[in-house]
């Protein structure tokens, strides 16, 4: 593990869900110089080998948490895009059982909700 994934992997952790661009910027100011491709490249090489958790909403660049292991889901806001964790709602694994798996042997399943956080919701009312 070099000292560039070691800090990307402490951007992670210490900013879940958070892009790629600013894990950079916390990478840069923990670090110092980076490329943005070498935190494309780390991002990628600890998405693979299950370090981190790669999830991209519709409408939105990807973004990173180190929560992994098990099958949460996300709640995201509309307006502002805050982004939280939503534990399965009922069991261990029950968004794996879909109506018709087609044959297919599921070992993960990801359930985006969509709304307004209530800060932004205050706003609006």
């Amino acid at each position: 593990m070099t000292a560039q994934r070691l800090a990307v992997l402490r951007a992670v952790a210490s900013d879940p869900h958070s892009t790629a661009d600013d894990i950079a910027g916390t990478v840069r100011s923990d670090i110092g110089t980076i490329s943005k491709q070498a935190v494309y490249d780390a991002l990628a090489l600890l998405a693979e080998r299950h370090l981190i958790r790669r999830i991209q909403p519709a409408g939105s660049p990807a973004r990173y948490e180190d929560r992994v292991g098990d099958n949460h889901h996300h709640l995201i806001c509309r307006a502002c895009g805050k982004t939280v964790d939503v534990d399965c709602a009922v069991g261990d694994t029950p968004c794996l059982h879909a109506a018709d798996d087609a044959g297919f042997r599921i070992d993960e399943a990801e359930v985006i909700f969509w709304g307004t956080c209530p800060e932004c919701d205050s706003l609006i009312r």
